[in-house]
């Protein structure tokens, strides 16, 4: 799954750290999600889609392989 959560993150001027703590996790899990090396759950998805006030297909996109 790719994603531009880095790039919303770059707009909203957050560090990692930020964005953890207003969505309820760690730094890792958020550069884990990133470097595409995690698949956020629904609900959390949910949760950088409503922060950055964008609909979740504008963050997270589906690959052929997915």
């Amino acid at each position: 799954m790719k994603n531009n959560v880095k790039v919303q993150r770059a707009i909203a001027n957050l560090t990692q750290a930020d964005l953890a703590e207003k969505i309820g996790v760690s730094r890792q899990t958020i550069n884990a999600i990133e470097a595409g090396k995690y698949v956020p759950s629904t609900v959390l998805a949910l949760k950088i889609s409503k922060l950055f006030e964008k609909p979740v297909n504008d963050i997270f996109e589906l690959e052929d392989t997915d």
